[in-house]
């Protein structure tokens, strides 16, 4: 087992976790991080996320992110960042790699539609069904369901509760209860996906045309490391300049947040991962960070997620979601055995359909519509 003695001591140590809701023996070479992250990757939800929706789906370019590509991203950056700070990286990369295990097909929109679909039925949202992937959904061991993963790594997973579904889950959403803090590494993962989605969204964005260099040129942080890249290599344009853009950005984002991180913890000076939670948030960005950061994810937004090509992706993928759900619940028998529900219990019925539509890929959504809806599929 690779030693701890780097990390510290407000950090998470998998000797000292609260550990996992069925109790195992240790690994002799892994650490209790280790061992869920390798349990994460060998997930089948995990294998899915590659063709799953970010921003554009999966069939519209081979190049754009996915949910997979996107964790990926979210793990590298914040394995950096925890090594910076001398938190535990192998946690920051199990809630990494976890952190989308819930999503829909067809991205925010489809946990959207779900979640108006599940209204009387306890609602859909995607934190709660990534932990719900990694606590029930998964079969891979025959002593219990899901994946038995680390407490710690499961109360990252978690990012946002109701106040009703925390009273539910019990221990690992008492936080939302009593208003405490998760680790520090459940923190830094926040904010490493923040990092994550603006810089490639605008990758993205910029790759399929739907937004321009002119257009980000208005939003003053952008334009500051633009300018930055002309300065230092005069003439430069097209992807390489857009890379060399990005790259900055994401240094300035990582940096800010090392600086003002380390301080707030000189600062506060918890004792324990236990002093942690009792505090204050203690890992974020400065506050003139906060506001470029904010002001990139406005213009985000505004030209690229509501983009009129984007929105007519929506209208599409919310139609599939919609329809299937309503047709599953209209008759069950349409749906595979596992998710037809025995006891006639709707609420248990609608829980299955949303479980079965959420663990679908984009492909897999169109294609099961088409099946359902399509005279040529007879």
């Amino acid at each position: 087992m690779l030693p701890e003695e780097h990390l510290a001591p407000y950090a998470a140590h998998s000797d000292g976790g609260v550990g996992r809701r069925h109790p195992e023996t240790a690994h002799a070479s892994r650490s209790q991080f280790q061992r869920d992250r390798d349990r994460i990757i060998h997930s089948s939800a995990f294998r899915r996320l590659e063709y799953k929706t970010q921003v554009f789906l999966n069939h519209e370019g081979d190049l754009f992110r996915t949910r997979l590509t996107h964790s990926l991203e979210v793990a590298q950056i914040g394995r950096s960042l925890a090594r910076n700070l001398r938190l535990n990286e192998d946690l920051v990369e199990a809630i990494s790699l976890a952190h989308d295990l819930g999503h829909t097909p067809f991205g925010h929109v489809g946990q959207d539609v779900l979640n108006e679909c599940m209204r009387d039925h306890g609602g859909f949202e995607h934190n709660l069904q990534s932990l719900r992937v990694v606590d029930e959904l998964e079969e891979h061991y025959g002593a219990f369901n899901g994946l038995n993963l680390m407490f710690e790594t499961r109360e990252g997973i978690l990012k946002h509760c109701s106040l009703t579904n925390a009273r539910l889950l019990g221990p690992v959403a008492e936080r939302f209860i009593n208003r405490s803090q998760p680790s520090l590494e459940a923190q830094l993962t926040n904010l490493a996906d923040e990092i994550a989605y603006n810089s490639h969204d605008i990758d993205d964005g910029l790759r399929s045309g739907l937004i321009t260099i002119e257009q980000l040129e208005q939003v003053d942080f952008f334009a500051r490391l633009w300018r930055d890249v002309q300065d230092k290599f005069p003439g430069l344009s097209g992807r390489r300049a857009i890379y060399e853009t990005l790259r900055r950005l994401i240094t300035a984002l990582a940096d800010d947040l090392i600086v003002t991180s380390s301080v707030l913890l000189a600062e506060a000076a918890p004792a324990d991962i236990e002093a942690v939670r009792a505090s204050g948030p203690l890992i974020r960005f400065s506050d003139g960070m906060r506001k470029d950061a904010t002001e990139l994810k406005r213009f985000l937004r505004a030209n690229l997620y509501q983009h009129y090509k984007v929105n007519r992706m929506r209208v599409k993928a919310s139609r599939i979601v919609r329809e299937l759900f309503d047709a599953f619940m209209a008759q069950p028998v349409l749906l595979p055995p596992d998710y037809q529900d025995k006891s006639g219990d709707l609420n248990k019925q609608a829980r299955k359909i949303a479980d079965y539509i959420a663990g679908m890929t984009d492909r897999y959504a169109i294609r099961e519509h088409r099946r359902l809806f399509s005279l040529e599929e007879l």
